[in-house]
């Protein structure tokens, strides 16, 4: 994936789209649902959740946390948070891992991946 400067869509840009562009596009649930499905079916794991969701000038952007490897106890099964790009009809156009953690380990405060 490439990183490219990203641009959030405002309010402005968003009254400019016309009535059939935003009948066509996906609604945020659906976008969500697909990024996941989507995810998951090219990695082969499971996602767990969306950390964050946002629309972009190129469509969407998420960073959605997937259990890597199952443990025992579940404490020390390996998380990894993906940052997940798609176009503006939901579809993937690329995805990356940020980082890879223990789920009973928390992140000092202040240390995203952002």
């Amino acid at each position: 994936m490439v990183n490219t400067p990203r641009k959030t869509t405002d309010s402005k840009e968003a009254a400019q789209e016309s009535p059939e562009d935003k009948a066509s596009l996906p609604g945020p649930m659906a976008v969500l649902r697909t990024a996941r499905e989507q995810l998951a079916e090219l990695t082969g794991m499971t996602p767990e959740s969306v950390s964050s969701f946002e629309r972009t000038e190129d469509g969407w952007l998420l960073e959605i946390e997937v259990l890597e490897l199952s443990r025992v106890p579940d404490t020390m099964s390996l998380l990894a948070s993906y940052e997940v790009q798609l176009d503006p009809q939901g579809e993937l156009m690329g995805y990356r891992r940020l980082r890879r953690y223990e789920r009973g380990r928390s992140e000092p405060r202040g240390t995203g991946a952002h």
